[in-house]
């Protein structure tokens, strides 16, 4: 097994080699990521009446026979409907030795879909955080919030990440990797991670972001560069460098820093603290190595935000600092960059959709 920090692709091969990571049917070359793996839908999700996680000493399929509404079969596609919960068995399982915990997360396009993505375990008491030494299968619970969507057995809408020891970077370090390397474009925030800020005011455009329409058809999560964003998003313009957020709206925004993640290190992007206003960014948060990396066809790539505001309407001004992203060391540089040869779809981005909208 590889040193401390976030193990690369080549440890999750060997993960995936001796047994420590399964699956039936077995797990496919592409799903291995940088650093994570991505996780498989099956063949059944489970519609339940709420939210749920296991608890100590319980099964998920044991608090399935609680809170299970009825069954629906994926087999040859089916839709999961905006505004329900369900709960999929996903295709793979875990043996993880007792010194490796993992971590689990939407991918960008789950993120960016607004489509709440989260892996539940037996004995699970958090959401996405599994203990060392869990051994037994995994579960995406998955609630549609703006757009219905269209799923199948096999899509991958999460993915899990492993780490060995204490791996995340300190403010010091962060500094001088900064000093060296660079992290962001401009100014480094750095308090407790790296902050970054919002862009509203974009160079030669007063486009600043999208917001997800109310009824809309259903998206397919298999068509790719296939649906008129018009259809599906409301384009937000802006000259005074400020909008304001809805209640209960979500939105696609793009941080005015241009991100960085060297190829040996994370990163995770974290909500910021909620005193700053009511809201919440980035649901999708693994920020591989190589991203933004200019050896990786990045030259800097900007953090696309996804925002939903809570309880009262809010003033988002230009470059409002709006979230951070929490890095961590690897154990070991991956043999694979992010946008390195493994067509990466959001590698040197701005503002951007998800992969199954049209370039507006």
């Amino acid at each position: 097994m590889s040193g401390t920090g976030v193990l690369p692709c080549q440890a999750i091969e060997k993960m995936i080699e001796s047994g420590t990571l399964a699956a039936t049917p077995a797990i496919l070359p592409e799903q291995v990521q940088p650093a994570s793996l991505d996780l498989r839908l099956g063949t059944v999700a489970y519609r339940v009446r709420a939210s749920f996680l296991a608890g100590h000493g319980r099964t998920v399929a044991e608090r399935l026979e609680e809170f299970e509404m009825h069954r629906v079969d994926l087999s040859g596609g089916a839709v999961l409907e905006k505004g329900c919960v369900y709960v999929v068995p996903l295709m793979e399982r875990l043996a993880l030795p007792e010194g490796v915990q993992a971590v689990a997360n939407a991918k960008s396009s789950t993120g960016r879909m607004d489509l709440l993505t989260r892996t539940i375990t037996d004995g699970g008491v958090e959401f996405d955080r599994i203990a060392p030494g869990y051994e037994g299968p995994l579960y995406a619970e998955i609630c549609p919030r703006s757009f219905s969507v269209l799923v199948r057995p096999g899509m991958r809408l999460n993915q899990i990440r492993f780490r060995q020891g204490q791996a995340v970077l300190s403010d010091d370090t962060l500094r001088a990797i900064h000093a060296e390397v660079g992290l962001v474009s401009g100014e480094a925030h750095i308090d407790d991670g790296l902050g970054f800020s919002v862009d509203l005011r974009p160079e030669g455009s007063d486009l600043v972001g999208y917001r997800a329409k109310p009824h809309t058809g259903v998206v397919d999560l298999d068509r790719i560069g296939h649906y008129d964003p018009a259809e599906f998003w409301e384009p937000i313009h802006t000259s005074e460098g400020r909008i304001i957020l809805d209640p209960g709206a979500f939105y696609i925004l793009v941080s005015r820093e241009a991100v960085h993640i060297p190829p040996d290190c994370a990163a995770e992007m974290a909500p910021y603290l909620a005193m700053v206003g009511e809201f919440r960014v980035h649901y999708a948060g693994f920020f591989d190595p190589g991203f933004g990396h200019a050896a990786a066809g990045g030259a800097g790539s900007r953090g696309v935000l996804e925002v939903r505001c809570h309880e009262a309407p809010f003033v988002l001004e230009h470059g409002q600092i709006v979230g951070r992203l929490v890095y961590e060391r690897m154990a070991e540089v991956p043999t694979q960059l992010y946008g390195a040869g493994i067509a990466s779809n959001y590698q040197g981005q701005g503002l951007k959709l998800s992969k199954h909208f049209r370039t507006p």
